[in-house]
Order: C-alpha cells, then sequence, then structure tokens
C-alpha cells in the first residue's frame, strides 16, 4: 500500500466527526426525557415527596415563565385570603395523595423547542394519564401546559391560569 491510500490521522477523526453529525436525530432530545424523568422519580415509591410546588423559585424551575408568574400569582393571592389556591392537587400526578411505583414515560418532539411527553403509571391502582407540553427556555427544558381526562374530557393546568 502506497502512501497516499492510507488514511491520515486528520482524515480519521473528520470522519468520525462527520459521521456523528451525520446520525439521525432521536425521537425526542434527551435532556427533554432527562427532565422529566427527573420529576417523575421525586415520586417514584410509597413514601416518595414529590415537586412540592411551594414557592416561586421552584415552581419557576418547572414552568414556563408565563404560566409559573400566574401560579405564583394566585398562590400568593391565596395566601393573602388564607384560602387554597387554584392548584389544590399535584398537576404531576393529577392527585393530592400518591403511591406510585413505576412511570411509563413516552418523549416525542413537536417542533424546534418543543417536546411532549406522556406519562403512564397507576397511583394506587387506579390507570392514569398525564400528559405534558414541554418548550425549551435558555437552553433548559420547563412545562408550558400538563393535561388530563376527567370524566371524558380534558383539562390542563394552563386553562385554569392562563385566561
Amino acid at each position: 500500500m502506497t502512501h497516499a491510500a492510507m488514511p491520515t490521522r486528520r482524515t480519521i477523526i473528520f470522519g468520525a466527526v462527520f459521521m456523528a453529525l451525520a446520525r439521525p436525530v432521536s425521537a425526542a432530545d434527551p435532556s427533554a426525557s432527562a427532565f422529566v424523568t427527573a420529576i417523575y422519580n421525586a415520586y417514584r415509591g410509597k413514601d416518595a415527596k414529590g415537586v412540592p410546588l411551594d414557592n416561586e423559585r421552584i415552581i419557576r424551575r418547572y414552568f414556563e415563565p408565563t404560566l409559573a408568574a400566574a401560579m405564583a400569582k394566585d398562590q400568593k393571592a391565596a395566601a393573602r385570603r388564607n384560602e387554597v389556591g387554584l392548584l389544590d392537587f399535584d398537576p404531576f400526578l393529577d392527585a393530592q395523595d400518591w403511591d406510585v411505583g413505576a412511570f411509563d414515560i413516552a418523549v416525542s418532539d413537536a417542533a424546534a423547542g418543543t417536546a411532549k411527553a406522556t406519562v403512564k403509571f397507576a397511583n394506587q391502582g387506579e390507570a392514569m394519564t398525564v400528559v405534558l407540553d414541554l418548550v425549551q427556555a435558555k437552553n433548559d427544558w420547563r412545562v408550558y401546559d400538563i393535561t388530563w381526562l376527567h370524566d371524558g374530557k380534558t383539562e390542563s393546568l394552563r386553562k385554569t391560569f392562563v385566561h
């Protein structure tokens, strides 16, 4: 073999980089899957604490700015009245109490910077499905909306807070 026929280190590196960039994009951004999985891992098991949405900082960590602001505003107004706000249940599980062993999470890209996560689980023996619409905000994922099915009709977190 002549020297001209042997690939150089540079050719091999450029080829590897090109192959890595040319791979098809997965069904969903792995960071969107990681974001949703981290949320639901907090609910796994009998004594799981979940994600307590009890202050504005935490709300802003999980929800996109418009929805987070509306949720925080409602929470503050309810506290001034010594009442529970519109969110009197956990939106990630659509429940006040839970005992969940496992979650089936499927995340798919909807459009650039958005994804949809369908989460199926059994809470205290009842089959549940929750759908999270996600958006990217400054390289992080946030929940744009959460949808549940009640008595055959769809309800959503966004409809509750953003009019």
